[in-house]
Order: structure tokens, then C-alpha cells, then sequence
């Protein structure tokens, strides 16, 4: 194992507990249901669906769906990609932009 690989790893651990994936599973599934529910007025709430806010949604969606899951990607690169250290404060902003 590259000292890199050992490193993405030990930065993960603490996230490593099943109520934090949950949590973070949930707040994801919560955010597609309210997308897919109305997305105008979602947009509306939001500012709209812009070329920075909408991929970061996406990301942020599918980090967190992988992370809840619990499925750990093999390459420390695709680990770094899909961390939940950026994905969680990203759907976090998002929520406090719909409800705040």
C-alpha cells in the first residue's frame, strides 16, 4: 500500500460510523426527492440552477449516496474525488440556500 493510499485511508476513519452515513445517506435522498419533486420551485428557492450550483448538487448527491452505502473505492483517487469532507458542507450550503 502507497504511503498516499495508507493516508486517504487514516483520513477517512473518523467517518467511518454508521450514524453519519445514515445521516448523510438520508440528507442526499432528501435532497433528490426535493429536487424531483418540483424542480422550478426548487430552482426558485435555490436562485436557479446554475453552471457552478448544479454540478456541485450532483456531486454532492452521488458523493454522498456513495458514501452512504458504504462502498469505498479501491483507487485513493476516486476515494479523494468522492470525499464526504467536501461532499457533506456542499449539500449542507444547499439546504440552508432552500430553507434559509
Amino acid at each position: 500500500m502507497s504511503k498516499i493510499n495508507l493516508w486517504v485511508k487514516q483520513a477517512h476513519q473518523p467517518l467511518s460510523q454508521g450514524a453519519i452515513r445514515l445521516v448523510a445517506m438520508m440528507a442526499g435522498l432528501a435532497l433528490t426527492g426535493l429536487i424531483l419533486w418540483d424542480p422550478t420551485q426548487f430552482a426558485h428557492a435555490i436562485g436557479g440552477f446554475g453552471p457552478v450550483i448544479s454540478p456541485a448538487m450532483i456531486w454532492a448527491i452521488c458523493s454522498t449516496m456513495i458514501y452512504g452505502v458504504g462502498f469505498v473505492p479501491r483507487n485513493w483517487f476516486w476515494q479523494v474525488f468522492f470525499t464526504p469532507f467536501l461532499a457533506l458542507p456542499v449539500l449542507a450550503y444547499i439546504y440552508w440556500l432552500r430553507f434559509f
